[in-house]
């Protein structure tokens, strides 16, 4: 029988066993085991993908685990841990003779054996396999044909922002420029994009778009995510859905407004004026540093006016704390009383949220659900905000 699952399947990992860095730029309590127990117990999501598996050091961690009967590998690859799922991740910056400039990739496979495998591939094309996201040197096609040798999944991460993304950075117009399209399992949208601005690009009618975290801190995981219908979360369904196999599918994609997001405008690299889409230099304070918008790049890629048939909704949401005066306090109220964000932010309705907090934030959870709350857009690395209506 098929069930709605909640997916988060990018979200990076702060530090090792032996509390030495992974993603340097990530918060030091972003260990696997936190991320699980975050994920699972407080967050209410079912299926995560850790996107940092390739180091060795988190294979140990997660080794350790299992070894102590904290958490088991699936039939159908992943590993479970309580209630929640994980899939091995590794998040991969390309960077071959067709690229313009660096790429991101997410490759995602089915066990630790095969995530082993493809650390001891990546060593010889890797100066640090330890850290997160490290330049790998060698054709983005030679390392997708590697991931479909290991079996696994192969999808292009956050493809519009203007550093390291395939159309912000990597490609002139088309993704075949550095990519096999057959070798595509699905397209990552990224904060600063939607379903709605992807699908001006025809060539990405044909891909399922997911909707993912890119969480560098505990209380990130979850910002993006998607409700997938599948018999179970494994590695084996959650490919099934990318590929919508006998009813497997992304039912739902739930993502922040992308003016949220902080690369939609174009923007002064150096004082975070707002410019126009071909500003070469800054009116404000006469920097020629510009970071093109996504909203304006897709703009220019676009050549397609409409939505491809069948996708599913694209729901604007934010996490809960992005909500003006819910700080640390409240929170903890919500969830000793509701459990996890999954039910608060989904399910419990209004006049018992109002039990718990001031009607003016019971107000602005339930507009958050229906996608009302009112945006001020973000640009050039600030995070747009929210306002009280």
């Amino acid at each position: 029988m098929l069930t709605s699952y909640f997916a988060d399947m990018h979200i990076h990992i702060g530090r090792d066993i032996f509390n030495q860095p992974v993603k340097i730029t990530a918060s030091k309590s972003l260990t696997i085991t936190n991320i699980l127990k975050e994920s699972g117990r407080n967050k209410g999501i079912n299926l995560i993908g850790v996107i940092d598996c390739q180091s060795p050091n988190v294979q140990l961690e997660l080794k350790q685990l299992i070894e102590q009967g904290l958490a088991y590998e699936l039939e159908d690859g992943g590993i479970r841990f309580e209630e929640v799922t994980l899939i091995l991740g590794s998040e991969i910056e390309v960077y071959d003779e067709n690229c313009k400039g660096p790429i991101h990739v997410l490759c995602f496979l089915p066990t630790l054996s095969h995530m082993a495998k493809l650390s001891e591939w990546l060593v010889t094309r890797m100066k640090n396999i330890t850290l997160s996201s490290q330049r790998y040197y060698g054709s983005a096609k030679d390392l997708q044909y590697k991931v479909k040798e290991l079996e696994g999944i192969f999808i292009p991460a956050h493809v519009f922002t203007p550093y390291k993304s395939l159309f912000g950075k990597g490609v002139k117009q088309s993704l075949e420029e550095v990519l096999d399209p057959d070798l595509i399992d699905g397209i990552e949208l990224g904060l600063s994009s939607d379903t709605f601005m992807a699908d001006q690009i025809k060539e990405l009618h044909s891909y399922t778009y997911v909707t993912n975290s890119d969480a560098h801190s505990l209380a990130k995981i979850g910002r993006e995510y998607q409700e997938i219908l599948m018999e179970e979360p494994s590695f084996k369904e959650f490919n099934y859905a990318l590929h919508q196999v006998e009813g497997r599918k992304i039912i739902r994609n739930f993502g922040m407004n992308p003016q949220l997001g902080k690369y939609h405008r174009t923007v002064c690299d150096k004082c975070l004026h707002y410019l126009a889409p071909d500003a070469s230099i800054c009116d404000n304070c006469r920097s020629k540093k510009i970071v093109k918008g996504v909203a304006d790049r897709i703009k220019e890629l676009a050549d397609s006016e409409g939505e491809s048939k069948g996708r599913p909704p694209y729901l604007y949401q934010v996490p809960l704390e992005y909500l003006p005066k819910l700080g640390p306090k409240t929170y903890t109220k919500l969830l000793e009383k509701f459990q996890t964000e999954m039910n608060i932010i989904h399910h419990v309705p209004y006049d018992l949220l109002v039990e718990v907090v001031p009607e003016h934030l019971a107000n602005l959870i339930i507009q958050m659900r229906e996608g009302k709350l009112a945006i001020t857009a973000g640009g050039g690395g600030k995070y747009g905000s929210v306002s009280e209506s």
